[in-house]
């Protein structure tokens, strides 16, 4: 459900950068920052680009652009 909520002006004016320079809506860009933040908090250990590429990994697997792994056997 979407809801409208007010958004400090120069927040706002840096997500449009920032979704300008990354092809995204300014709610999209919003909505990336929060997801990385939600996990961020969620686990502190992890930097920011293992964060990243695990979005980009689950996107992947969620879009079918992946390919499932077979082990080969080994030879005798």
């Amino acid at each position: 459900m979407a809801k409208s909520i007010r958004l400090d002006d120069k927040f706002v004016h840096d997500s449009q950068i920032y979704a300008e320079a990354n092809h995204r809506t300014v709610p999209k860009q919003i909505e990336h920052w929060a997801q990385i933040g939600r996990v961020a908090e969620d686990n502190p250990e992890l930097p920011y680009s293992f964060i990243k590429d695990a979005l980009i990994a689950t996107a992947e697997i969620n879009a079918g652009a992946v390919e499932k792994y077979v082990r080969r056997k080994q030879r005798d």
